[in-house]
């Protein structure tokens, strides 16, 4: 497969998981800020947001002090960010049409109609009106981008590089959000209860299992009141857990397996993937949280940024004679 062609597909993926997870986000901090809480704590969740995505200083400049619709409209519909819904939707869709011939009908379809009709929905104003929709119908969005993927692609390198891209960016940003909610309530690894209520524990750490989907399979993985050492764990280290940053590592190690040149050899890429995975796949919750989940997580998203670099240099970027 060509270099340029591979490039696109696995940009095409990353970005509609980007979209994906910046509406998951913003749908838990919207629901939250719904519940009775302090100033001071919905600034700190919406100021949190922003910090997941490295875009604190983009906001500030721009906005200046922090509002909660100035952080919706600036993660949804400004076009200048290019983290925000409507750019990484318009990035996927260009990424998909420069490889129109490679994808089926129903792949290209999917990601054409999902551009044509976010733009529909913002000029008319359905973002104002239900923000909880919206948000909802970007997920499923791309559910179905992934769905339609999986179920009419050929089985071959074009497939494998753009489950590469989706689940590359998939750990990239579990492993912000569990850092930057973490790191909220100002300790290293967990909340005090006695400190600032149960309540309010149950609802910041219900919050970040619902924005990756987890609130159910924790009750049943655990069958226990949500504590935040478990809540790690799951979105850590569970490997059956699909949004977990374990799943996503045995998904980009076996894809990779998939598209390397000479299958008798180890790639460096696939080396690093493996040795990140093998952290995840016999590391322990509590040795974790003993020397610090927040450095932990630190070094996890700097080595899948070098993941990612590698791949790029390996894979995607075109050689020159």
């Amino acid at each position: 497969m060509l270099s340029r062609t591979a490039d696109h597909l696995f940009w095409m993926s990353r970005y509609t998981e980007r979209a994906e997870n910046t509406a998951r986000m913003l749908d838990v901090n919207y629901q939250t800020a719904l519940l009775p809480q302090s100033a001071e704590a919905a600034l700190t969740g919406w100021e949190g947001l922003l910090t997941i995505s490295e875009l604190l200083p983009h906001y500030t400049a721009l906005h200046g002090t922090i509002t909660a619709r100035e952080v919706m409209e600036f993660m949804v519909k400004d076009e200048a960010n290019p983290s925000s819904i409507v750019s990484c939707l318009k990035a996927a869709r260009e990424n998909a049409r420069a490889v129109r011939g490679t994808l089926t009908t129903e792949a290209w379809e999917t990601q054409n109609q999902t551009w044509l009709e976010v733009n529909r929905m913002l000029r008319q104003g359905e973002f104002e009106r239900d923000p909880a929709q919206f948000f909802e119908w970007v997920k499923f969005r791309s559910h179905l981008s992934r769905g339609v993927t999986v179920g009419t692609m050929l089985m071959d390198e074009a497939l494998h590089f753009m489950r590469i891209g989706t689940f590359l960016e998939r750990a990239d940003n579990t492993a912000r959000l569990v850092d930057t909610k973490f790191h909220a309530i100002q300790n290293d690894f967990y909340g005090s209860a006695s400190e600032r209520g149960q309540e309010y524990d149950f609802y910041h750490w219900s919050a970040i299992l619902r924005s990756v989907s987890g609130f159910e399979i924790y009750r049943r993985v655990y069958r226990d009141v949500i504590r935040p050492e478990r809540v790690a764990d799951l979105l850590i280290l569970r490997a059956d857990m699909p949004r977990s940053l374990h799943s996503s590592l045995n998904e980009v190690v076996a894809n990779l397996g998939f598209v390397v040149n000479d299958p008798g050899t180890v790639s460096v890429s696939q080396r690093k993937a493996g040795k990140l995975r093998a952290d995840l796949q016999f590391g322990q919750i509590d040795e974790i949280l003993a020397t610090g989940l927040h450095a932990f997580l630190t070094q996890f998203l700097d080595r899948v940024n070098e993941l990612g670099a590698h791949i790029s240099r390996e894979f995607l970027v075109p050689t020159t004679a």
